[in-house]
């Protein structure tokens, strides 16, 4: 369970309950409380964003990671930088800009800092209620992800399916719940869950780190596999449905998600299994036409070798004909009916 003290922005974490959050308040001395998700699964620790700076940087070590968590991060960051800056408004508009444009490819980051800073001319204090107001919908669309979704997946695939997924979209990458690790969590309290294969997601094994160790903190029965075992598991029976998260969601309903998604959705389509992408409203981006539009984050050689030159993209792009359907806080969107986001 987590627990908030509104007075000073604080939280709590316990060992208990599918909501363990990546991004928890701000406080009136004017910092902002998250998981370093990097430091995970050794070490469970807070860290305290007091600059703007901080801030980027947090993000772009993937300290919070996760669109919905972006999203929420932005919104604060706005809300930090109104009062690191007050009286500088060139200052103000740059720190603005560098919140959004931290990472490229999710939705959110850039969607909730802007958000956030159409209240500026308010002043700092609606800023602030903005993005508690950011944070506090996240909340409400996890939990009914988490519902939508759980019936979904009961509808295609019977009682006690066993699910296979991507990278992490639990609490972690949320503000509580999670996305399509939500799912997976209401399936698992309605007693309607088998278990759970969980990919590592390389090369900085979101899944096999974080995924694991919320559905271990979740007393959920599941295994880690490689990659690219995905696919075979599938032909071979031991999937029921492939459910996972989006960092956006094109217009025509291509998916753009951690890379490796791609080959699970060509995998499910060859296995002829549900293949269900579970994200919030907010990451639906009506102003990208398609996977072709989006700029895939290039996260560098470093995180894949030392020893010679590498290509590392972060993100791939899933087209919307291998997408069986599209849940989020508001609709279940059946893109293999031929409906669109």
């Amino acid at each position: 369970m987590r627990t908030i003290d509104w007075a000073t922005g604080t939280a709590g974490l316990d060992a208990g309950g599918p909501d363990t959050a990546g991004v928890a308040g701000f406080d009136a001395a004017g910092w902002i409380e998250l998981v370093d998700q990097t430091a995970l699964p050794g070490e469970l620790r807070i860290l305290r964003i007091g600059t703007v700076a901080e801030l980027v940087a947090a993000i772009r070590s993937l300290a919070v990671r996760g669109a919905p968590a972006l999203g929420v991060a932005g919104a604060f960051g706005v809300a930090l930088a109104a009062r690191q800056f007050a009286g500088d408004p060139a200052g103000l508009a740059a720190a603005v800009h560098e919140i959004e444009t931290a990472r490229p490819t999710a939705v959110n980051l850039a969607r909730g800092a802007r958000r956030a800073a159409a209240l500026l001319p308010a002043g700092a204090h609606a800023v602030l209620r903005e993005a508690y107001a950011v944070r506090d919908e996240e909340i409400a669309s996890s939990e009914a992800m988490a519902v939508r979704g759980a019936d979904l997946v009961s509808d295609l695939c019977g009682t006690r399916p066993r699910l296979l997924t991507h990278c992490n979209t639990g609490g972690l990458c949320t503000v509580t719940v999670g996305t399509a690790l939500g799912v997976v969590g209401e399936l698992h309290r309605r007693g309607a869950l088998a278990g759970v294969i969980a990919s590592e997601t390389r090369p900085l094994l979101q899944g096999a780190r974080l995924t694991a160790w919320e559905l271990a903190r979740w007393g959920v029965d599941f295994r880690v596999a490689v990659d690219s075992a995905g696919p075979f598991l599938m032909a071979r029976g031991e999937v029921d449905a492939v459910i996972l998260g989006a960092d956006r969601i094109c217009a025509n309903g291509d998916v753009i998600n951690k890379i490796g998604t791609y080959a699970h959705a060509l995998g499910a389509r060859r296995a002829g299994l549900p293949f269900l992408v579970v994200a919030p409203e907010s990451t639906v981006d009506p102003d990208t036409p398609d996977g072709a539009a989006v700029d895939i984050e290039d996260r560098g050689a470093a995180e894949v070798t030392t020893l010679s030159d590498a290509v590392n993209p972060a993100f791939d792009v899933t087209p919307h004909d291998l997408v069986t359907a599209i849940v989020t806080d508001r609709r279940v969107i059946r893109l293999d009916r031929g409906e669109r986001p």
